[in-house]
């Protein structure tokens, strides 16, 4: 039997944290080891109890989820971050990525869309609204200030692309590659800095409009009974 999902809520309402911790305690295989008021605490809450996956606000007073997003991620890799927010401009959405989120909810998503974006973000896996997708794709699609370095993938590199687009973590592409982790983030870290893109979210998405992982590929295996817990 696996371990269940720790994970930390980082929410400047008393409410809808509670509201939370009482939905995800209906779910046998996700336990909530602590809650944050603003994004100082969820910094130091997430160094002390190092939980799996974080749910951060947004707009929090002292330092914002972005800030303690980029803090969290650069301190504990480990923690994967999945912004739950009521906001889908641009000014947020994009900042968020960039520092490291791996998946983006709005608050008015079911109970049953946060449960299946924890777990994706469990397994190393991009959790997306699909209001935010499609922003993401529209970023894409826009002429790049910085064109992609004249220096094109390898062969290896494309591979790796083509898993990461698949929803792959690093540990999977390595089994499937036999190759090391650290060779895959090596890897990771090269695709992103050829093609300029901030985060494997990005690369993934631009799998697909390159047309190098069809819809299926990316969209990955279905889960099974009782996958979202």
């Amino acid at each position: 039997m696996t371990e269940p999902i720790r994970v930390l809520i980082a929410d400047d309402h008393a409410i809808v944290r509670k509201g939370i911790r009482a939905l995800l305690a209906e779910v046998a295989d996700i336990v909530v080891v602590g809650e944050a008021a603003d994004g100082r605490e969820a910094v130091a809450q997430a160094e002390k109890l190092h939980p799996q996956v974080i749910l951060m606000d947004l707009m929090m007073p002292g330092m914002d989820g972005i800030e303690a997003t980029r803090q969290i991620v650069a301190r504990l890799p480990a923690s994967r971050i999945l912004v739950l927010t009521s906001f889908a401009t641009d000014d947020k959405v994009f900042p968020a990525i960039k520092a490291g989120a791996l998946g983006y909810l709005l608050k008015d998503s079911s109970p049953e869309e946060l449960v299946r974006a924890i777990c994706q973000i469990n397994r190393g896996e991009s959790s997306l609204h699909p209001l935010i997708a499609r922003k993401v794709l529209q970023e894409l699609a826009a002429p790049s200030a910085h064109p992609p370095t004249p220096d094109p993938l390898s062969a290896r590199e494309l591979d790796v692309l083509r898993l990461v687009a698949q929803g792959m973590t690093n540990q999977d592409i390595a089994d499937k590659l036999f190759i090391s982790e650290a060779t895959v983030r090596t890897h990771v870290s090269n695709i992103l800095n050829k093609l300029h893109l901030a985060t494997r979210i990005a690369a993934a998405l631009y799998a697909l409009r390159e047309g190098l992982v069809s819809l299926d590929d990316a969209a990955g295996p279905e889960p099974g009974p009782g996958a979202s817990g």
